[in-house]
């Protein structure tokens, strides 16, 4: 699964990795980013915008919201068939723009929070669905799930999945709304190679969402 994640980088450095036209979200340095939180997504809207959803997706059809804090992952493997994101998988697909999650490895009584990354440090983008949900008695609600692989070599020993992780040159077949053969999407979902990422053991402080600050990142 994927639970929390870190983007620290800067709006000018978003904009050149994810060729956005628009900003209409507010970027800051973020070391837990946690559930429930409005995040940074990235849609096609006339162009390639940056906005802000929040993490958990609420189906259009759902009574209320309270549903969101199940559906923070989604399993690549049943997009096409689960009712909360058959609609979302089909046109509304986003990039989630991350430099960095946690997984955590069970010791004894404990749970150890390891951070994973690419080797070279690089901004990346989970792949992600979207969807509105209408409040009768307030604003319209967005919100954002990611989805989720077969863990890599890397990750098994610790966890049996992991987020899905585009390559740069998949993110725009993953954009693209004229795309909605479900087995064609399905290809660009891929447990990111083992080789190319690195994971390093960090403080418990990231197991509280309050904490969010470099020394989240810091390794043992």
């Amino acid at each position: 699964m994927c639970g929390r994640y870190t983007l620290r980088n800067t709006p000018d450095e978003l904009t050149e990795r994810f060729a956005l036209s628009k900003l209409l979200f507010e970027v800051t340095p973020r070391y837990n980013i946690a559930p429930t939180q409005t995040v940074a997504a990235v849609v096609a809207n006339g162009g390639r915008c940056l906005v802000g959803y929040r993490w958990g997706l609420v189906p259009f059809w759902a009574k209320d919201t309270k549903i969101g804090s199940q559906l923070i992952n989604a399993r690549a493997e049943t997009l096409a068939q689960k009712p909360a994101f058959r609609r979302p998988f089909s046109r509304q697909r986003c990039l989630i723009p991350a430099d960095g999650f946690y997984e955590w490895k069970k010791e004894g009584t404990l749970r150890q929070p390891i951070y994973y990354r690419l080797r070279d440090g690089r901004l990346f983008a989970f792949a992600g669905l979207w969807d509105e949900w209408n409040d009768p008695s307030g604003p319209r609600l967005r919100t954002v799930a990611i989805i989720t692989v077969a863990a890599n070599s890397l990750l098994a020993p610790v966890h049996d999945r992991m987020p899905a992780i585009l390559r740069p040159e998949a993110e725009g077949r993953w954009l693209d709304v004229s795309l909605s053969a479900p087995q064609e999407l399905l290809d660009l979902l891929k447990p990111f190679p083992s080789e190319e990422m690195m994971a390093l053991p960090v403080t418990r402080r990231v197991n509280t969402p309050a904490f969010d600050d470099p020394l989240c990142v810091q390794p043992l």
